[in-house]
């Protein structure tokens, strides 16, 4: 018994050991996770790889097709034979063909067709990159609030921390008969309070970090936590860095993948213009073919006999090579209205693109105002923090003394809290604010 317990120690410690050195997520860790699992990016992957094998598929258009044909037929009852007698006959006969044909000229259509299934695999890929900054935005949104609650977890560490060192103050005071024991109970009672907060920020933490893991895909990871990143590094350096919304939003239509992606299906429905319009000019196409049969007679007369295999299909093949030209003449004006339904289809595609423009220029406009008035906002709670700490130092040194009640103590302690938490949730904002407008600049997420 002894010797397992001896095996089971070590065994025990290296456990504890991995777990303390259990994987913490960067965010740049999660965004590549997210990017490389998440669904709706996957499924733009498809369509992606789908529209490049459109692509594919018209370019090969171009080429000759060749086909191969076999046929067996049989024939009963009564026919004509040599000597122009009717007589019962059963024969049978094979036939073999081969053809090919190739289009010459088929009014620009296959150009205009490989033309906009490129163009097509350009808005899909787009979309693409579309998906991936939304899930990169969800992501950096979902790790601040883990940060953000983290935060606000670490205050209530100190609240708690520092309601147990004023416990011992109080007992001790109460011991030697300068307090009495109702602030005791008071701050017994403060001390409760205090850890049930904790107990809040700690399930908050617990939520955030689900949600995260959610986004992720990582289900039933109960380890999963992130790593702290220097939070000085979110912050951009000066506000007055940033560009005006106007030409950030010059920038973004450079760059941006809804826009790109409306500009290719603008462009690919004008080539599909141009395709309606090939069905009005002719189409030529150049056909060539081989066919040979051979025939077997099951009633032949005494002293004749069927050919063999081999001969007959020598002796009877046939070659054939043709040009077929196609002249439109009269459709029932299905394509006039085909050219006329596209060209609805092209105004349709540029009102898309006009209304992607002026919501990503409502985007930015929002962004960058929002980013200014976050960091109004953090800067007001950064001088509200410092209000109330100077205010809770005075009041603590009044109670210790014994110049100031707990209760005007705990005043100053929860305004100082509450002042913590809302600089804590005015920060995260301004960080998310000013990462929305590093993205609409082109500028990354994160730091490699």
């Amino acid at each position: 018994m002894i010797m397992k317990i001896r095996y089971l120690i070590p065994c025990l410690l290296l456990s504890c050991a991995s777990m303390s050195a259990q994987k913490k997520w960067t965010l740049k860790e999660c965004i590549d996770y997210a990017i490389e699992n998440n669904i709706d990016v996957q499924q733009r992957q498809l369509e992606m790889e789908n529209q490049a094998i459109q692509v594919n598929t018209a370019q090969m258009s171009r080429l000759p097709n060749l086909n191969a044909n076999m046929g067996e037929q049989f024939g009963f009852g009564r026919s004509q034979d040599r000597d122009n007698k009717i007589v019962d006959n059963t024969s049978s006969m094979t036939s073999i063909n081969v053809s090919t044909s190739v289009p010459l000229f088929t009014g620009f259509q296959i150009p205009n067709q490989i033309k906009m299934k490129k163009l097509d695999l350009a808005a899909a890929t787009a979309d693409l990159n579309k998906a991936k900054e939304d899930i990169s935005l969800s992501i950096t949104s979902y790790f601040l609030q883990v940060l953000f609650y983290k935060e606000l977890q670490a205050i209530a560490i100190q609240q708690v921390d520092l309601t147990r060192l004023q416990l011992e103050q109080t007992q001790l005071l109460v011991d030697n008969g300068k307090a009495a024991i109702s602030e005791l109970y008071q701050v017994q009672a403060q001390l409760a309070k205090d850890e049930l907060s904790l107990t809040e920020s700690n399930n908050n933490v617990m939520l955030a970090l689900l949600d995260l893991s959610q986004v992720l895909n990582l289900f039933n990871d109960s380890s999963f936590d992130i790593e702290m990143p220097d939070i000085t590094q979110l912050f951009l350096s000066d506000m007055k860095d940033l560009i005006s919304p106007e030409k950030a939003y010059e920038t973004s239509l450079e760059i941006r993948p809804s826009i790109q992606a409306a500009k290719y299906r603008l462009q690919s429905t004008h080539k599909s213009l141009n395709i309606a319009k090939s069905q009005y000019y002719p189409s030529l196409s150049l056909s060539a073919g081989y066919s040979t049969n051979y025939y077997y007679n099951y009633n032949l007369p005494d002293g004749y006999q069927n050919s063999s295999f081999g001969n007959q299909l020598k002796n009877n093949g046939s070659e054939s090579i043709g040009l077929s030209l196609s002249i439109p003449i009269f459709n029932r004006f299905s394509v006039r209205n085909q050219v006329r339904q596209t060209k609805l289809s092209i105004e349709s595609q540029k009102l898309s693109l006009l209304n992607a423009q002026q919501t990503l220029y409502k985007e930015i406009q929002q962004a960058y105002y929002n980013a200014f008035a976050s960091k109004d906002k953090f800067k007001s709670a950064e001088k509200a923090v410092e209000a109330a700490q100077v205010s809770f130092e005075f009041e603590e040194t009044k109670f210790t003394n014994g110049r100031s009640t707990f209760l005007d103590y705990t005043n100053a302690r929860i305004l100082l809290e509450k002042a913590r938490a809302e600089e804590a949730q005015a920060k995260y904002e301004y960080i998310f604010r000013t990462k929305i407008l590093d993205f609409y600049n082109g500028r990354p997420l994160y730091e490699n």
